[in-house]
């Protein structure tokens, strides 16, 4: 949770459309879209490295410097789109937003500590949930919420509602069942396969013809 709400500077844009944007872009800028609290969708353009710099430090509220707005605006980042090889941003969303209203928001989840589970030979530590879903004041809006696995044992659960949030006005919207992380088991099926390619060896034939010990040489 950020102390301080950096600022970013806009300026708006007049002419829209994929070409206007690639220009955009070429100068260094980075075009975006502010929407929401009952007004109108502004285009605008932020210094790309400016906001980049501030997206990878886990920023997500930002105060909006427009030369043309008559008042402070703060809006929270709702989307990041990124060019087709997934490694140049090409276009944001921006919601506005009041400091002293809650919403809800995506927050990663990182796994600390060493678990006692993965002392055992075979076992590893699944993480389906990368993301938990909150409500909070946006004054509290968290960078990222850590889980101690250190006690989690072979065959425990973590699920979404033994975690803890950081403050008690959080509220946890995503499903309190879903699995944030357990120490499973890898089982091999080697062993079971030539186990069974073993017992498929075929059992000598019995020869048609041949007489049984004793009978051999005997005359009816």
């Amino acid at each position: 949770m950020k102390g301080e709400t950096p600022t970013l500077k806009a300026t708006k844009r007049e002419k829209l459309g994929s070409r206007y944007s690639r220009r955009v872009r070429a100068g260094g800028g980075l075009p975006a879209v502010v929407y929401g609290h009952g007004e109108a969708p502004m285009a605008i353009t932020i210094n790309a490295h400016e906001a980049l710099k501030h997206f990878h430090h886990g920023s997500k509220v930002f105060k909006l410097n427009l030369d043309s707005a008559s008042k402070e605006q703060y809006v929270l980042l709702r989307d990041l789109q990124f060019d087709h090889l997934g490694t140049n941003p090409v276009h944001c969303d921006f919601s506005r937003v009041d400091l002293n209203e809650r919403v809800t928001t995506h927050v990663p989840i990182h796994l600390i500590g060493d678990a006692q589970g993965l002392k055992t030979v075979g076992t590893i530590l699944m993480h389906p949930l990368e993301f938990i879903e909150i409500e909070c004041l946006l004054t509290n809006l968290p960078d990222a919420i850590e889980v101690d696995v250190s006690e989690l044992e072979l065959g425990h659960i973590i699920h979404a509602r033994d975690v803890k949030l950081p403050l008690d006005s959080m509220k946890l919207l995503s499903d309190p069942n879903a699995i944030v992380a357990q120490i499973v088991l890898h089982v091999t099926h080697a062993a079971e396969g030539e186990a069974a390619e073993v017992s498929a060896a075929p059992a000598e034939p019995e020869l048609v013809g041949r007489k049984p010990k004793g009978e051999e040489g005997e005359e009816e």
